[in-house]
């Protein structure tokens, strides 16, 4: 695992986030992934830049139980002073348990996302200025690998697969899948309208004239998407997310949706109901849509519990409530984002101003 762990620090470093000279660099992450803050922490000493780790206990459960609302939606001013200082930031998630926050009453950890959304959108901010760059990746825990029904062993493996860690030359095969998300990216810029069919979902997004993104391992590592902002109003229909929506720790199941005229007008869920209408009560923007995205990893295949590799499951789309990536073109604001996925690889169908253009996971001529 050291091996990998050097390859995975290595790419971080000087393909993800380009570390150069003089550069400061914060590593966060909980304790759990002090093994890999040390190689990056090697690898911008090495690069020439200056790095500042922000490695803690995972302690935001004993808040959201004892903390008064008062200490809830307190903001360290750390935070703030690291979100306007730094040139880049890299975050390692690796729990070691990723059930903590399960009994915790949803209103608290609304309040926390409202709390921290100033924050949140100042970090937006200076990233869409190129200001300050960010990569967001995982170390994988035992308890990663139980959300992924995998041994330790296993989860390894999987995570070194979709960061084609094991490729001997990882970073030319990513600039190679970039390329192929470009050509993707060409081929949905110039359509007005999607329109997403499957297993309980038919649902229309206006598209045109917004900005798609190819995800190619610069901000998520590992990644695989595309993904652009739909117009605030015209999402239309419903949608039958396949695989649990899992958020802050909780997990909500067999989640339907209902839109018009772009907002979420019926939302329901077989397990977690509560903590889904909580979520989308946090503001205004929280009934709306911030992305669409279609996951094109085929590295990866299986659903882990983990949004960062789940996203980006080769043959699926996501949808995203609230908050929009302002480089998407995307208006909408919220203290929310939550991603949900729908797997499209067994009969969804996908059509672009009316045309067929995707079936059972692949794009028919992108």
């Amino acid at each position: 695992m050291s091996d990998r762990l050097r390859e995975l620090a290595g790419v971080l470093i000087g393909y993800s986030a380009g570390v150069g000279p003089g550069e400061l660099v914060l590593l966060e992450g909980p304790v759990t992934v002090e093994p890999l803050i040390d190689e990056l922490y090697r690898m911008v000493l090495r690069a020439g830049g200056h790095p500042v780790t922000r490695v803690a206990p995972e302690l935001e459960e004993y808040l959201l139980a004892e903390g008064s609302d008062q200490q809830v939606e307190w903001v360290n001013p750390a935070l703030r002073e690291d979100i306007e200082r730094a040139d880049v930031r890299i975050v390692i998630e690796g729990p070691a348990n990723t059930k903590a926050l399960t009994a915790v009453d949803p209103g608290r950890q609304a309040l926390v996302e409202r709390s921290r959304a100033e924050l949140r959108n100042r970090y937006l901010e200076r990233a869409l200025n190129g200001e300050l760059r960010w990569v967001l990746s995982a170390y994988p825990t035992n308890a990663a690998a139980q959300d992924a029904e995998m041994s330790l062993a296993e989860y390894e493996e999987f995570l070194s697969r979709a960061a084609f860690l094991d490729d001997g030359d990882p970073v030319s095969r990513w600039r190679a899948f970039a390329e192929e998300l470009r050509r993707v990216v060409e081929f949905l810029s110039a359509k007005e309208e999607l329109r997403i069919v499957a297993e309980g979902t038919d649902v229309t997004f206006a598209v045109g004239g917004r900005t798609w993104i190819p995800a190619d391992g610069h901000e998520n590592f590992p990644d695989g998407e595309v993904f652009t902002a739909p117009h605030e109003s015209s999402a239309e229909g419903e949608i039958r997310f396949t695989y649990p929506a899992v958020f802050r720790g909780r997990q909500v199941d067999d989640v339907r949706l209902r839109f018009h005229e772009g907002e979420v007008v019926e939302a329901t869920a077989a397990r977690g109901q509560s903590f889904l209408e909580e979520m989308i009560a946090v503001d205004e923007g929280a009934r709306r849509v911030g992305e669409l995205a279609f996951g094109l990893n085929d590295a990866i295949t299986v659903f882990t519990r983990n949004i960062l590799f789940d996203e980006k499951i080769g043959g699926t789309v996501h949808v995203a409530l609230g908050t929009a990536y302002a480089e998407s073109g995307g208006e909408n604001r919220s203290a929310l984002h939550w991603d949900m996925i729908c797997d499209l690889r067994s009969g969804g169908e996908v059509y672009a101003d009316g045309e067929l253009v995707y079936r059972d996971g692949r794009f028919l001529s992108a």
